[in-house]
């Protein structure tokens, strides 16, 4: 895992794949958890997974399947005066997370919405990048990402109603 090329990988994408947990875990904490869960997997096979066309999907892909699967690794906590590290700033998670009625209504989505939602919309990416990433049909994600839509559409409609 000392490879260089992971460090490097690792330094530039760690803010992307930060956001992407956190929004499929909706906790600071689990997010930090599951993306270092992800990259140790990653960083263990590194010598495989840098020969593929994307390793940045590799790890969402790996994070996604660890937290749907529900077999991540219990690892045993240990307390310490100190967090070892800081966590992760980001500007763009601090406003997602100040409205507090989105995260909300973002957190009730399952997990694959969730994703498919921050690839296109914080993200930025194409239906092409998010079924790449995800390892799914562009069909799929547009399916998603619509089914998703709905739901928020249908929660904000419910709550205009009840506060109207």
């Amino acid at each position: 895992m000392n490879d260089p090329t992971f460090e490097s990988f690792v330094t530039q994408r760690l803010p992307a794949l930060y956001r992407y947990a956190l929004v499929l875990t909706r906790d600071r904490h689990d997010a930090e958890d599951l993306v270092q869960e992800a990259l140790t997997r990653t960083g263990a096979r590194w010598w495989s997974v840098r020969r593929k066309d994307d390793p940045e999907g590799y790890v969402r892909t790996a994070m996604l399947r660890l937290l749907t699967n529900g077999r991540r690794r219990k690892v045993r906590e240990v307390s310490m005066a100190a967090p070892p590290e800081p966590s992760l700033e980001d500007a763009a998670v601090d406003r997602l997370l100040s409205d507090a009625s989105l995260r909300t209504r973002v957190a009730a989505l399952p997990p694959r919405m969730r994703a498919v939602l921050v690839l296109r919309y914080v993200e930025e990416r194409s239906e092409q990048e998010i079924a790449h990433l995800l390892g799914c049909s562009r069909g799929t994600v547009k399916s998603q990402a619509s089914r998703a839509l709905a739901r928020l559409r249908d929660a904000l409609e419910t709550q205009e109603v009840d506060h109207g």
